[in-house]
């Protein structure tokens, strides 16, 4: 008899598939089956039951920590050599550099996805790119400190702090750190990280995932995510990604393609790290900082490697790319395929990378497993010792993508600025580096612990603490009805407070209602916010703001809380007009941000090219997905649930929210008023829904019995029908007993909204 509890033994697996030819075949899942299903499951990830420490409250558990003790535990750590996993010099500062970097390198500004906010480098796809090899050992070097310290202090701040300490034990001075970063505990699967293949099939499916030179041969030939080419002035990554190869956390080392061009290599630098929210001075601090430290290793073929981790065997225990040479570790390392260090001080702040890069000449040369990397023309130049064999050396190298700081003329003058003046550049990365790491993290009402820096800074959004008393309820009351007595339709004001308040992204914490960015370029003139109405309804509460704040005394209300109050204001009318009376929740205390502290070019990036709450989609910008789709990918940004994305849209539509005053979607033969009308048309059988054209982007509704056309839609409204999950949620509010549960779920919904980015008065 076979023994079943090995799984080499047995013929069929009742929740894998069926045994074909030795291996076993997945049985299809429903995405197999139909693979245009909308993923509606996306919004409901993260929940508390996957959460071992949902009771925990983390903000005061990590204010309890022993800030002091721990930096001095982790700093300890990183000097005490392992023998499963030796330091490099002696010292893992500089592999816990790559490992803080990497975590948060993620990040783009596009969607504000990535980062190192929710720890995601432990799962997949990121713990497995062959861009994070080795990784899975810096994190568990560090294991011992997470185990210390427990609930108390997440993951996610542990690797970021970890980077902190380890410039500071090589002698540099960091600029400040913020916990309260909360881990997630499970994969993200809505992230879309762009073509991700290797020889045809997915990553995951490689027994590897690398081949002779660390990447897969398909990316390095035909680079799905670009258009055009490199060396021409047309040469555009995909929207919304940062990343410029698959696996990749910014560029390949080697130039695009491995191509080994400095030139090209500068290109894709620029458009990477600008995607990531840096300039020219930022990008070329955070290259020459980060390689004043460690080495790169490329001593062993990646074939001969194991699997990543998320495909390594069981025994594995969740280390990937077994390396069998050797110890499979110290001189005979293997992460990007090139070898070798580019200072002869490798653990000590200094500034030998730029005089190393520019005092030398370089030519091309390959390292031992046959990558691209650059060897000192000239035989005096500095030797760099070995990191584990006493006595060796050997000479400094540098990547394509360090000459490219050389060749490029911007960035060549800011390495000269730099190499002029040390304290400068030290100065420039310490920011550059908190930048990096806190840049996802949101306002700084978010930010735990004792090493907070004072200053603010205009990536960090500032907006001005309450400096005044707030509303009473007696004038909450009294100042709604001004709004409302004003010439300004319920259409109108609601947009203004929508428009504002639905910037917010989930992602990276930015947008939102809070500083009435609303009223400041970029967004009073964004087309999707019907500007020309919108700056109409703007002067109008600033004259009552005015009004306001002259007679009140010491009590004063902000534009913000007005753009949001005439929103509430408006809904409140909404329901009275359909005979329903109502109470819309409303918190003051916004503020209102200045020109100044608005960076334009940082906020235009929030503008959507596709926002289906306003049957908006610019067919200009590079998404060749279905709009539902990306409207999908809205309300995750907003981190709705499938019943809240359904109820507002319902609600947005029939008070007529669409950014050109169509009439798609506004189901409804009394538009302005609060009413479950947009559900009973869209579940109504009177109706067939019949595309416009072949295109199938607009619709008419035609009677049945006549073939009249009462009301025309676009996929972002009928989306709510023909999806299975969308169509139980709308049902709820469409029976004869909805009407009231859909008011109360508008209303609700409508609140979570407005107050997403209250972090001065929730819980983060």
């Amino acid at each position: 008899m076979k023994d079943i509890s090995n799984p080499e033994n047995l013929a069929m697996c009742p929740f894998r598939g069926t045994r074909i030819g030795g291996a076993i075949v997945s049985t299809p899942t429903t995405d197999d089956w139909w693979p245009n299903r909308l993923q509606v499951e996306f919004l409901h990830q993260e929940q508390p039951i996957s959460n071992p420490l949902s009771d925990e409250d983390y903000k005061a558990a990590f204010n309890s920590l022993d800030y002091d003790q721990l930096k001095k535990d982790i700093k300890e750590v990183l000097v005490s050599s392992q023998d499963w996993w030796p330091a490099d010099y002696g010292n893992y500062g500089p592999q816990m550099i790559r490992m803080a970097w990497h975590s948060a390198g993620t990040y783009r500004i596009a969607d504000g996805r990535g980062g190192a906010g929710q720890g995601m480098q432990r799962f997949a796809p990121i713990n497995s790119w062959w861009d994070n090899g080795n990784i899975d050992k810096s994190q568990r070097l560090i294991w011992p400190i997470k185990k210390k310290y427990g609930a108390a202090l997440s993951w996610a701040d542990l690797i970021v702090l970890t980077g902190n300490c380890a410039l500071e034990i090589m002698g540099f001075p960091t600029y400040g750190f913020a916990g309260g970063r909360r881990d997630a505990w499970e994969p993200d699967r809505s992230t879309y990280w762009g073509p991700e293949f290797w020889d045809g099939k997915k990553y995951e499916e490689s027994q590897t995932g690398v081949n002779r030179k660390g990447h897969p041969e398909e990316m390095v030939n035909n680079n799905l995510r670009w258009k055009g080419d490199p060396k021409e002035e047309y040469h555009d990554l995909e929207n919304p990604l940062a990343a410029t190869h698959s696996n990749l956390i910014y560029v390949n080392p080697e130039g695009p393609g491995a191509n080994g061009d400095p030139m090209d290599s500068a290109r894709n630098i620029r458009e990477s790290f600008a995607r990531m929210a840096m300039n020219d001075e930022e990008t070329v601090a955070l290259i020459a900082g980060g390689h004043a430290f460690g080495k790169s290793h490329g001593m062993v073929e990646p074939d001969k490697l194991g699997a990543a981790p998320e495909a390594a065997p069981m025994e594995a225990q969740g280390f990937g790319w077994h390396n069998p040479v050797g110890n499979g570790n110290a001189e005979n390392t293997m992460t990007n395929g090139i070898e070798g260090s580019w200072t002869s001080n490798p653990t000590n702040w200094d500034n030998d990378y730029l005089i190393n890069l520019f005092k030398y000449d370089y030519k091309q040369t390959k390292s031992p497993i046959g990558a691209i990397q650059w060897t000192p023309v000239q035989e005096d130049a500095p030797q760099t010792p070995d990191a584990h064999i006493p006595g060796k050396s050997e000479p400094i190298m540098m990547m394509t993508s360090d000459l490219a700081l050389k060749v490029d003329p911007a960035y060549r003058k800011v390495c000269e600025k730099f190499m002029e003046d040390f304290d400068y550049f030290t100065t420039a990365f310490a920011k550059a580096w908190y930048k990096l790491t806190h840049r996802d993290m949101g306002p700084k009402d978010r930010y735990l612990g004792t090493e907070v820096p004072a200053e603010d800074l205009i990536w960090q959004d500032p907006i001005p603490a309450v400096d005044h008393k707030l509303v009473n309820d007696q004038q909450i009351s009294d100042l709604k009805k001004q709004i409302l007595d004003s010439s300004l339709s319920v259409s109108a004001l609601v947009n203004a407070a929508w428009s504002a308040a639905s910037t917010y992204r989930h992602s990276d914490k930015r947008g939102g209602a809070n500083g009435a960015r609303i009223a400041l370029e970029p967004q009073n003139n964004w087309d999707l916010n019907r500007p020309k109405e919108l700056n109409k309804v703007l002067d109008t509460l600033k004259n009552i703001q005015s009004d306001f704040n002259q007679s009140s005394g010491d009590i004063k209300i902000s534009l913000a809380d007005l753009v949001v109050l005439g929103g509430c204001a408006a809904i409140e009318k909404a329901a009275s007009d359909a005979g329903k009376t109502i109470k819309v929740p409303f918190t003051p205390g916004r503020m209102d941000a200045s020109p100044e502290w608005t960076d334009v070019e940082s906020f235009d990036w929030l503008k959507p090219v596709s926002d289906g709450f306003k049957n908006y989609h610019n067919n200009n910008v590079g998404y060749h997905v279905a709009q539902e789709r990306i409207f999908l990918d809205r309300a995750n940004l907003l981190s709705l649930s499938a019943p809240e994305w359904t109820v507002l849209t319902g609600g947005l539509r029939v008070l007529e929210q669409n950014y050109d005053y169509s009439k798609h979607g506004v189901f409804t033969q009394r538009p302005g008023q609060l009413t479950n009308d947009f559900f009973q048309v869209l579940t109504s059988m009177d109706y067939e829904w019949v595309p416009k054209s072949s295109s199938k982007l607009l619709f008419d509704l035609k009677r049945r019995d006549n073939g009249q056309v009462d009301y025309t839609a676009t996929r972002n409204d009928l989306v709510f029908g023909s999806n299975a999950q969308l169509r139980n949620i709308a049902e709820v509010y469409a029976a004869d007993d909805g009407n009231d549960r859909f008011i109360h779920d508008f209303v609700a919904a409508w609140d979570k909204v407005m107050m997403l980015d209250r972090y001065d008065v929730k819980d983060s």
